[in-house]
């Protein structure tokens, strides 16, 4: 697993926009604007490093949209606590998204003891089944 990267965005690079949201608040939602969707353009961002960038890029491409990423929150009846929430997810995707990769699996074999355990156990499981079975030496 790949570390996280901590981002710190500047705050006039991102855009907020908000509409009316769908789910808890009965009346409430009827009338007021609390859906949150918050969005950066991960191509003219300068949170970001070259390097940086170029991996986010390419790792949230399914989710860009002419290299704008966009989180919409509309989990609270509050668009106070959507946008906190929109901020933190915002933040979580971008720091998985810019980390460095994971390192490389190095692959080993298994030990011989390890081999002449695994093939002991299969011995033992072919035992116990074998005298499961019924045979008619008739």
């Amino acid at each position: 697993m790949a570390a996280r990267v901590r981002v710190v965005v500047p705050e006039e690079e991102l855009n907020w926009r908000f509409s009316r949201s769908s789910g808890p608040g009965g009346q409430h939602v009827n009338t007021s604007a609390t859906r949150v969707s918050l969005s950066l353009d991960l191509t003219s961002t300068t949170a970001l490093s070259p390097t940086q960038r170029e991996r986010a890029l390419e790792r949230l491409a399914g989710r860009l949209v002419d290299g704008v990423v966009t989180v919409t929150v509309q989990d609270s009846r509050s668009q106070a606590r959507n946008r906190e929430l929109a901020v933190a997810r915002l933040a979580e995707l971008l720091g998985e998204a810019a980390a460095p990769p994971a390192r490389p699996r190095r692959g080993t074999r298994p030990s011989r003891a390890a081999k002449e355990r695994r093939l002991d156990a299969k011995r033992r499981r072919s035992q116990v089944k074998r005298s499961r079975s019924r045979r008619f030496d008739d």
